[in-house]
């Protein structure tokens, strides 16, 4: 027998889902982005312009998700999009000056939150957590779960 509550791909997903949500209701509030929306800008933050392709890799997330996210902030301003001169096709993903701005704001209310989540870990637990973490994501992923 399944006990959903004890499996763990459900209580991963639960500790996700209420995490994201914790964190999405500040900037949804402060800002009006999405969970999607935040994650492109946080990655463009990062990393700087990238094709929607490779935001797809660096956020996990689906084409449709972000191809939505990006057109989101392009209308809002946030992003701004090159086209590549070797590739027509293709097209850099920046962050505008405003879009900046706003991962500049967010960035510490992110902190603030991730810091409250781990509030009753030792900073042992926290590294382990996030060891355990990473192992399990390349565990998934060698398993084919991409």
């Amino acid at each position: 027998m399944l006990r959903l509550p004890d499996y763990l791909p459900y209580q991963l997903s639960v500790a996700s889902n209420k995490a994201s949500r914790l964190i999405a209701q500040a900037y949804q509030a402060r800002f009006g982005l999405s969970i999607w929306e935040w994650r492109v800008i946080a990655v463009l933050g990062q990393q700087g312009g990238l094709t929607a392709q490779a935001i797809c890799e660096a956020t996990a997330m689906d084409k449709v998700t972000v191809s939505r996210a990006i057109r989101n902030l392009d209308t809002r301003s946030l992003i701004a999009r090159e086209q590549r001169a070797h590739d027509r096709r293709a097209s850099d993903v920046h962050l505008t000056v405003t879009g900046q701005s706003v991962y500049e704001e967010v960035v510490p209310l992110a902190h603030h939150y991730e810091r409250q989540l781990l509030a009753d870990f030792s900073e042992a637990e926290a590294q382990e957590l996030s060891r355990l973490l990473k192992k399990l994501e390349r565990q998934a992923e060698a398993l084919g779960a991409k």
